[in-house]
């Protein structure tokens, strides 16, 4: 049974939401920063020592492909967070005969459309 609507609830369900969306812009920023020195290492070494990627990308190119990849990971990492989180909120607050999800079976081998 769905929980009543009322301030106190709304008020807590506002407090879960600020908390998650925090934790998922932590999340992505730790993320951002892994993935701007893992992708800063290569696209700076290229540069320095091929001759194609000096002759072809200049400051401003790598400086996009680094704020690419950062930007990636960012979303990335904060978007899985907050499907994480919504999960796990959404199972904590399901009623008690959604959350068994045991499979009790009915004692055939396969479903009917499996038979051979």
């Amino acid at each position: 049974m769905p929980a009543p609507v009322n301030r106190k609830n709304l008020e807590q369900q506002l407090a879960m939401a600020k908390k998650s969306s925090r934790e998922a812009a932590l999340t992505g920023a730790k993320a951002a920063v892994a993935a701007t020195i893992v992708s800063a290492i290569p696209t700076l070494a290229s540069v320095r020592m091929s001759p194609w990627a000096t002759a072809n990308i200049n400051p401003a190119g790598q400086a996009l492909i680094i704020s690419t990849v950062a930007g990636m990971a960012y979303f990335i990492a904060a978007d899985k967070k907050i499907l994480l989180l919504a999960r796990k909120h959404s199972y904590e607050n399901a009623p008690e005969h959604l959350k068994d999800t045991s499979y009790q079976g009915t004692g055939r081998l396969h479903p009917s459309f499996f038979r051979p």
